[in-house]
């Protein structure tokens, strides 16, 4: 045996990669606009990697949208960075127009409850 296949407590380093890597993120965003309604459906994880994607997309069509509908049916986790997107969207909708959250499975509302988003946000 090797001192460079193990680590200190004694786990082979090939086991600790395979439990450490992760997998690829991937965030899938569906738009369908309906007069002043936008319908934003989002599948996958909204995160670190993915969230900037969003923020690009909103960016890009929120002019002349009274209400926004983001549909978190197929969205299997939130993370922070995810939470600073749909803030700024809400700010930035606040005197123009609302949206709203619907459909989060339970990960997804256990994070707006959590940190407080279930009182910023309309979520149903």
């Amino acid at each position: 045996m090797s001192i460079k296949n193990f680590l200190p407590n004694g786990m082979p380093i090939g086991k600790l990669f395979a439990k450490t890597k992760r997998r690829e993120q991937i965030m899938t965003i569906t738009k369908k606009q309906n007069g002043t309604t936008l319908e934003i459906a989002l599948e996958g994880r909204l995160d670190t990697t993915t969230s900037p994607e969003l923020e690009k997309e909103l960016d890009d069509v929120l002019d002349g949208v009274e209400e926004l509908i983001m549909d978190f049916s197929n969205l299997e986790y939130i993370s922070s960075a995810g939470l600073r997107v749909l803030l700024s969207v809400h700010k930035a909708l606040h005197n123009k127009g609302r949206m709203k959250v619907v459909n989060p499975n339970e990960i997804v509302r256990e994070v707006f409850e959590v940190t407080g988003f279930d009182n910023i946000l309309t979520i149903e």
